[in-house]
């Protein structure tokens, strides 16, 4: 069969969807890269947040399926609504890269024995253009200078070795995919110091790591030839994951992260939110997805219930005195 793949045009777009046509390659199917410009990579804007609403980056690429011009469209699965537009599906996650974010620090500002486990010196100028990124890093250490920072991976790295910026976030799973062999960044990360941040204490993006693989719901014979891509625990984990940011009414200016792991028929789910200035973490272990996101926000909802009673007792206490 005869697949146009629909992609942004960014080197890691590119890569993870030749990832995904070399699988549908192999299993005899001629497939065709087609590169669409989104608003998102049009914009200018500093941070993600201000571009606009959740789904910047997908779009354009969700229409051209709608109007026949691609066939099917290999998204990071952190990009897309937690819905997907009448008449399309997700017909495949495949298995799943490191959820985890890497602090990238240049060799000037390396410090091994970081506080918080960020192997940076005090004051530095961190880059990063997510939400989530800004919050994590300033309740962890706000001695640090966060600061915005847009462009692809190349381009990102390129304004840390030129010193724009001390250290800079980036995802794991981005590094991992264009490091490998024939990647633009093969062999190139050897003058900067690369830290795993443990995605229990510096929480991810919902689905980060995870590739979602979208066509028409009603073109059978595509949905039949993805599905043989599809990884039941990845996209059990990234449902879970999904569905609670969907319940935090979360999107890119929104500080929120979700990470689970699926094991056996077992889901454990760890979250972090920011509500009022206060950073909640919370987690849960289920059997099935929707006891599992259930038993997470009925631990987030307690949570953030105790701290609106304490400030009411406390008003109350001050109205009497």
């Amino acid at each position: 069969m005869r697949l146009r793949l629909g992609t942004r045009g960014s080197d890691l777009a590119r890569t993870q969807s030749e990832g995904v046509a070399e699988r549908l390659r192999a299993a005899g199917h001629e497939v065709e890269l087609v590169v669409i410009r989104t608003a998102g990579d049009r914009s200018q804007a500093p941070s993600f947040g201000s571009i606009g609403a959740q789904g910047v980056f997908v779009r354009e690429i969700e229409q051209a399926l709608l109007e026949r011009e691609i066939d099917f469209a290999v998204h990071s699965f952190k990009d897309l609504p937690t819905a997907s537009p009448p008449g399309l599906t997700i017909a495949a996650v495949p298995p799943r890269e490191d959820p985890a974010d890497m602090l990238v620090v240049g060799r000037g500002a390396h410090d091994p024995g970081g506080a918080e486990g960020l192997p940076v010196a005090a004051g530095a100028r961190v880059g990063t253009s997510s939400m989530r990124r800004t919050v994590w890093l300033e309740q962890l250490r706000p001695d640090l200078a966060v600061q915005p920072l847009r462009g692809n991976v190349p381009t990102r790295l390129g304004k840390l070795r030129a010193g724009e910026y001390d250290a800079i976030v980036l995802a794991a799973a981005g590094l991992a995919r264009l490091s490998a062999p024939g990647g633009v960044l093969a062999g190139a990360l050897g003058d900067v110091h690369i830290a795993r941040l443990d995605p229990r204490r510096f929480v991810p993006a919902p689905a980060q790591g995870a590739l979602a693989v979208q066509c028409r719901a009603d073109d059978a014979p595509i949905v039949a030839a993805l599905a043989q891509l599809d990884d039941p625990a990845t996209r059990a984990a990234a449902a879970i994951e999904r569905e609670a940011l969907r319940r935090a009414e979360g999107g890119c200016n929104t500080a929120f992260g979700a990470h689970c792991i699926a094991n056996d028929g077992e889901f454990r789910v760890s979250a972090m939110l920011e509500r009022d200035g206060r950073i909640v973490f919370a987690e849960a272990v289920g059997r099935s997805e929707t006891e599992t996101v259930d038993r997470l926000w009925r631990i987030i909802e307690a949570e953030t219930w105790d701290e609106a009673d304490a400030r009411d007792e406390t008003d109350a206490r001050d109205e009497t005195e």
